[in-house]
């Protein structure tokens, strides 16, 4: 069977939301019926598997853990998975199935989106695709596909596949994928950016709603929102941005959720994606640090990039485009804690500066020795994304990644402000 969380009417202050047992996690939610289902989720990162193998999660929080990622290729009739992969794979199904959690598997991602325009681009590569992607759940015994092209009718990473008719093509791949035998019973998701799919147009669409006919649900990705792209240190994943100057609104949770429900998703069917992870900026202590606080938006020195989590200022990848950068200056909240910018219980190492944004509701360190700042997210903005959810009565939120958290901080904060109980 597989689990269900919950909405109940109750209360528990958040003091007690990291040490409440989840059964115990009620919570007033008067626009939701008690009955009403959530989806507790987050992704899998095969490639930290011997790091974080699966047994290790907090499965009995989660309602759905999604394993990422197969790859789209140049041929419909395959996806790639690397061996590391295809060993893990296994162990982690067998997992999910020993708690009652659903299963599913990622399709794309950042790197892994090149091929999706082709591969739905003609009536006989979709059923091709379709296909392949049926006997994947079927042999894995996987309980569902979540679909994540970044970006249809976009570039993405720089060098996907990409033509005006990708959305259009997207959702018949996936009227076609609801109607086949096997994925007629499969939940189906898709993450997608914070505003609504591409149209021929080079617009977002206007009107998304038929995708809500074949999708269970969309992950709403408010994260990457600020970065080493930008001119200025910004939010990662802001919650809110219409309360900042109109030069930093670049967009956040609330806008992202009033954009799709303007292009008539329904809200019901809305998950935020939320961050376990942040991003660092090398900010001089001048401009970094007024008056004995933390600037807000400051500007950075781009080049060279302070290097993040595990990396040192020589680490270099080569992406699927053939570009080779790096270091990324990415902490996962764990890594964060390794490194000594929080202590064990999430909040600020007695070294280090910090600022809680009251607009983005989201948290930033800096370390006055290194001038190194890190824009992130803490329990504190998990529990003000929380609140948001159950406010706005989305469907739930989905956390990248299952690997990032440390000791669940993130995550039972967030499960503490929705409210949600095991039933």
């Amino acid at each position: 069977m597989t689990k269900i969380l919950h909405l109940l009417l109750a209360s528990v202050p958040f003091a007690f939301a990291h040490h409440t047992p989840l059964k115990a996690r009620q919570i007033s939610k008067s626009l939701l019926s008690d009955d009403s289902e959530v989806v507790a989720a987050s992704w899998y990162p095969s490639w930290l598997g011997t790091k974080v193998p699966p047994e290790s999660l907090s499965w009995d929080k989660y309602t759905s853990v999604t394993f990422a990622f197969a790859l789209t290729t140049s041929d419909p009739g395959a996806v790639s998975i690397d061996s590391d992969g295809l060993v893990l794979l296994p162990k982690f199904v067998a997992q999910a199935k020993s708690h009652n959690v659903n299963a599913l598997i990622t399709i794309g991602g950042w790197t892994g989106s090149q091929f999706f325009s082709s591969n739905v681009a003609t009536a006989a590569n979709r059923t091709i695709f379709v296909k392949t992607l049926t006997q994947l759940v079927t042999k894995y015994q996987l309980d569902g596909l979540d679909f994540e092209w970044e970006y249809p009718n976009q570039s993405g990473i720089g060098c996907n596949v990409m033509s005006p008719s990708d959305s259009a093509n997207f959702l018949l791949f996936l009227q076609e994928l609801r109607l086949d035998p096997v994925g007629s019973k499969l939940i189906i998701s898709a993450a997608a950016g914070i505003t609504p799919f591409t149209g021929s147009d080079g617009k977002p669409m206007s009107d998304v709603s038929a995708f809500a006919d074949s999708l269970d649900w969309i992950s709403l990705m408010v994260y990457d929102v600020w970065g080493s792209w930008s001119d200025v240190v910004g939010p990662n994943a802001p919650l809110a941005d219409s309360c900042a100057a109109a030069n930093l609104q670049q967009g956040s949770a609330e806008s992202a959720v009033a954009a799709w429900t303007a292009a008539k998703f329904p809200i019901d069917k809305l998950v935020l994606g939320v961050a376990a992870y942040g991003h660092s900026f090398s900010v001089s202590k001048n401009i970094a640090v007024v008056n004995s606080q933390l600037a807000p938006y400051p500007t950075f020195v781009k080049s060279p990039q302070t290097p993040g989590e595990g990396e040192t200022a020589d680490t270099k990848t080569t992406d699927s485009c053939g570009v080779t950068s790096g270091p990324t200056g990415v902490f996962s909240f764990e890594g964060l804690v390794t490194a000594g910018y929080l202590t064990s219980t999430g909040s600020p190492a007695f070294n280090m500066l910090s600022r809680f944004d009251n607009c983005s509701q989201t948290p930033y360190v800096y370390n006055p020795s290194t001038s190194v700042e890190i824009s992130y997210d803490d329990a504190k903005s998990f529990a003000a994304k929380g609140s948001f959810i159950k406010e706005k009565a989305l469907k739930g939120f989905a956390m990248w990644h299952a690997a990032g958290d440390y000791k669940d901080i993130l995550l039972d904060s967030i499960i503490a402000a929705i409210g949600i109980v095991e039933c």
